[in-house]
C-alpha cells in the first residue's frame, strides 16, 4: 500500500546542525522557536491557541537511511528502533509535544523545541492529559537512563552525510 503525505508547513528552530541538537523537549526548556504553516492552512490552526501544548508530527528530512537497528543516545548498546525514538526508522517520522505559547496568523510560536531548522511539518494536534497521560510501569530498557534526558545532546551518530 502507497502512502502519501505533503508537508503543511515547516519548523524554524536555533538547531541548524543535528549534532548538539537536544535530544528530546525534555532537554530542551525554554529553547524557543516557531512553526510556520503553509498560508492554506491557516483555518486549521482556529481555537487551537487555547492549548498549551501540541504535538507536532514531523519529517525527518536529513535522513535517508534506515535500520532495525541502533545505538541510541542515552544507551551504549543496540536496541530494534522501534523501541528507541532514533531518527533512522523505516518512515522518518518524529514527534515532539511542545508549549504553545501563541498564535499569530500562520505562524505558531513555540518553546521546548528539540527539532533540526527547517523540518517539514506533518500535522499538529492539541495535547490533552486526560487523553495523553497514561499511568507508566515500565519504560524499558529507559529505565537506567531516565534521569540523563534533561542534560542530554545529540552527537553524530545520526547525521549523515
Amino acid at each position: 500500500m502507497e502512502i502519501s503525505l505533503r508537508s503543511i508547513g515547516r519548523i524554524v528552530s536555533p538547531f541548524k546542525n543535528p549534532a548538539g541538537m537536544p535530544i528530546q523537549p525534555a532537554a530542551a526548556q525554554g529553547v524557543q522557536g516557531q512553526v510556520v504553516l503553509s498560508p492554506e492552512y491557516v483555518m486549521g490552526v482556529e481555537d487551537l491557541d487555547g492549548f498549551s501544548h501540541i504535538f507536532l508530527i514531523y519529517y525527518f528530512h536529513k535522513i535517508s537511511t534506515s535500520k532495525l537497528t541502533v545505538i541510541p543516545f542515552l544507551d551504549d548498546r543496540p536496541h530494534g528502533v522501534f523501541a528507541t525514538r532514533a531518527p533512522q526508522r523505516p518512515n522518518p517520522i518524529g514527534i515532539s509535544v511542545v508549549k504553545l505559547i501563541k498564535v499569530n496568523g500562520n505562524t505558531l510560536h513555540i518553546e521546548n523545541v528539540d527539532i533540526l531548522d527547517g523540518t517539514p511539518l506533518i500535522d499538529i494536534k492539541p495535547y490533552v492529559p486526560s487523553i495523553d497521560e497514561h499511568p507508566v510501569t515500565s519504560i524499558g530498557w529507559l529505565e537506567h537512563a531516565q534521569d540523563r534526558i534533561g542534560g542530554m545532546k545529540s552527537d553524530h551518530r545520526f547525521v549523515e552525510d
